[in-house]
C-alpha cells in the first residue's frame, strides 16, 4: 500500500504487488517487494505511428548507478538503459533505437541541438524545467520511508505508534520538513550525514530513521547495515516535499514522440515488463 500526503491529509490508497490478485493478498505479502504502479492499468492510450521516424536517440549519463553506469565489461547498463530498450521494443522501433551517454551538463545542449530525441537520466520535473522540456508522466517516484530495528519495527498506523519516539533524519532536508509537518508527535533528531544517521539507528540512539526510500533500501541491502533493520509503515508520496519523480524529457514541440513514450510506459506497466526491471535493479524494493 502507499500513503499519499497532500495538504496535511493522509490518504490511504490500494497499492498492487507483483502477481497479487487483490489488496488483501498484497497486504499478506507486505514483507516482499512491492511494485510501484503509477498508471491506471485499465487505461488504454492510442499507439502513435512512428514509422516515419528516422531514428530514436535516448541521451543519458554514466555516473548514476543503478540507473545508468558502465558494467564490469565496459557496457552501458542500468535501469534507464533497459527501460529505453523496452520502450523501443514496445514501439516497434528497436532497430532505430540508440542510447548515448554524455556528461550531465551536456545533455540539455545535445537535446536542443537535435543530437538526441529524449533524455532519460532523472531530469527533475519542476516548474522551471517544464519551461524547457515536455515530460512524460512519471514512471518512478521516490517515497519517504521509515526504517526501524527488526525487533521493534511497527506497522501502520505508524503516526500513533511513533508518538514520543526519537526519529532521526538528515538535518535541513526536505525529509526533515516533511517529518516535522506530518509526524509532529515524534521527537525529531537531525543528523549531519547519512552515515551518522545510520550509526545512530544501529547504536539504539534513535527508535527510527526517516528519509528517501531509495537510499534507505541501498543501505538496508549493504553490509554496513548488519541486517539490523527493515522498512516500517508507508511508503509516503509527497510531491511538494520530495518531487514529482522521474520522467522522460523531450523537446516541447515533439508531441507525437511524447505521446508514444506515454503509450509505451503504460503498456510495459500492464504487461509486467516494468515490474521485471524494477525487481532487477531494486531487489530490496523501496515501496
Amino acid at each position: 500500500m502507499e500513503f499519499i500526503l497532500r495538504g496535511r491529509v493522509l490518504i490511504l490508497t490500494a497499492f498492487l504487488a507483483l502477481a497479487a490478485p487483490s489488496l488483501a493478498c498484497a497486504q499478506t505479502i507486505a514483507a516482499g517487494p512491492q511494485i510501484p504502479v503509477l498508471w491506471d492499468t485499465k487505461e488504454r492510450l492510442p499507439k502513435p505511428d512512428l514509422s516515419a521516424l528516422p531514428r530514436l536517440r535516448f541521451l543519458t549519463t554514466t555516473d548514476f548507478p543503478p540507473f545508468n553506469f558502465f558494467d564490469d565489461q565496459g557496457r552501458l547498463s542500468g535501469f534507464h538503459i533497459d527501460l529505453a530498450r523496452a520502450i523501443c521494443a514496445e514501439l516497434d522501433v528497436a532497430e532505430k533505437c540508440q542510447i548515448q551517454a554524455l556528461p550531465w551538463k551536456e545533455l540539455d545542449g545535445a537535446l536542443r541541438a537535435g543530437e538526441g530525441e529524449a533524455i532519460v537520466a532523472g531530469t527533475a520535473v519542476t516548474a522551471a524545467s517544464r519551461e524547457d522540456y515536455a515530460f512524460t508522466r512519471p514512471y518512478l517516484q521516490f517515497p519517504a520511508r521509515f526504517i526501524m530495528p527488526k525487533a521493534t519495527a511497527v506497522a501502520e498506523p505508524i503516526w500513533e505508534k511513533l508518538q514520543g519516539k526519537r526519529v532521526g533524519v538528515l538535518g535541513a532536508s526536505a525529509h526533515e520538513r516533511m517529518l516535522r509537518d506530518y509526524f509532529d508527535a515524534v521527537k525529531v533528531i537531525p543528523y549531519p550525514s547519512p552515515e551518522k544517521l545510520y550509526d545512530g539507528l544501529k547504536a539504539g540512539n534513535i527508535d527510527a530513521a526517516f528519509g528517501d526510500g531509495l537510499r534507505l533500501s541501498f543501505w538496508l541491502a549493504s553490509p554496513e547495515s548488519d541486517d539490523c533493520c527493515r522498512f516500517a509503515g508507508g511508503p509516503y508520496l509527497a510531491p511538494d516535499y520530495v518531487g514529482a519523480g522521474m520522467a522522460i524529457a523531450t523537446r516541447k514541440q515533439d508531441d507525437v514522440l511524447l505521446a508514444a513514450f506515454n503509450y509505451a510506459l503504460q503498456e510495459i506497466t500492464v504487461d509486467g515488463t516494468f515490474a521485471e526491471l524494477y525487481l532487477r535493479y531494486f531487489p530490496i524494493g523501496f515501496y
